[in-house]
């Protein structure tokens, strides 16, 4: 299993921008798929996940600005994420939790780099 995240970049306060991250490999079963982040300094955090029947849930300081989506079809999750603010600068990773047959194992995506300047 391999995920490849995607649409990071620079972006100025107040703007929006879109990730995504595939999944590929063996045909598995996909349950629990998220981002986190990391800014320089800090632990990676939880920003938003999304499990397999469409619950998500939200880090405090991305509420009613983000919004975690999953395309179950296409085995990619996406965050919009809008009103950036410079805080919300970190290399964002994604993360997959799988199952097959009785195993199962989580993944992490490569990041991507969201840059918000003020």
């Amino acid at each position: 299993v391999q995920l490849q995240a995607s649409g990071g970049g620079l972006v100025q306060a107040g703007g929006s921008l879109r990730l995504s991250c595939a999944v590929s490999g063996r045909p598995v079963n996909i349950n629990v798929m998220g981002w986190y982040r990391q800014a320089p300094g800090k632990q990676r955090e939880l920003v938003a996940d999304i499990t397999s029947s469409g619950s998500t849930d939200y880090a405090n300081s991305v509420k009613g600005r983000f919004t975690i989506s999953r395309d179950n079809a296409k085995n990619t999750v996406y965050l919009q994420m809008n009103s950036l603010k410079p805080d919300d600068t970190a290399v964002y990773y994604c993360n997959v939790d799988w199952s097959y047959d009785d195993y199962g194992s989580s993944e992490w995506g490569q990041g991507t780099l969201v840059t918000v300047s003020s």
